[in-house]
């Protein structure tokens, strides 16, 4: 029998990539019929550098307009950006949510640390009711002005929720949040396609 590893308490899930499927190219790709031109569009005007802003709390309105006077030839382009986020929203990662859901029965506290604007993660909340798992334990980019790698968004977790970051596993798809979260102390689980997750907490002697 596995020896339980008694120092973990919290599990903290990161959520685009991890347990949402997000890219703009599921909706871009039919929008341009053009992979030349989406790919244009997403790397040198609708960037993710643009994006990560709207997570980091500003307005999806100001974001928009800003970059219309910056690319007016894209105007259209810009504005279907957020008028068809939903559908760049594709489905849950139903591998890593059958985990969180075998999680939920266990003795770990559950957490959620997302970068995500404040006005489109309601939508999410309420069409995916896996994240009824976290009990609102969940702290958001667009909510709090911060943004990953930002040490200080993490900051905001341990002391909101009064954890150590030695007693808690931070799983996250982006290896830069994966280096600030060790810096700080997390024990750290790095998704990528071929990642097994529950193998990857077994491994860390996690028991659910």
């Amino acid at each position: 029998m596995t020896q339980q590893n008694s120092a973990i308490k919290n599990i903290i899930f990161d959520f685009g990539g991890v347990l949402m499927d997000w890219n703009p190219r599921y909706f871009f790709k039919d929008y341009f019929n053009d992979d030349e031109k989406m790919e244009f569009f997403l790397k040198n005007i609708a960037d993710d550098e643009w994006n990560a802003e709207q997570d980091r709390g500003r307005s999806l309105a100001e974001g928009t307009e800003i970059l219309v006077t910056k690319f007016p030839d894209w105007e259209t382009e810009i504005r279907a950006y957020y008028d068809n986020w939903t559908t760049m929203l594709k489905s849950d990662i139903p591998e890593n949510v059958a985990v969180l859901k075998q999680l939920k029965h266990s003795e770990y506290e559950l957490f959620g640390l997302t970068n995500w604007s404040a006005e489109t993660f309601p939508y999410a909340l309420s069409n995916y009711d896996f994240f009824e798992i976290f009990e609102e334990k969940i702290v958001v980019s667009g909510e709090e002005k911060l943004i990953k790698p930002d040490p200080k968004i993490w900051h905001v977790l341990l002391e909101k929720y009064q954890l150590n970051a030695e007693e808690s596993v931070f799983i996250d798809d982006n290896p830069k949040n994966i280096e600030i979260a060790k810096n700080i102390d997390f024990i750290t689980v790095h998704i990528n396609d071929g990642t097994d997750l529950a193998k990857e907490l077994r491994d860390l002697k996690l028991v659910f």
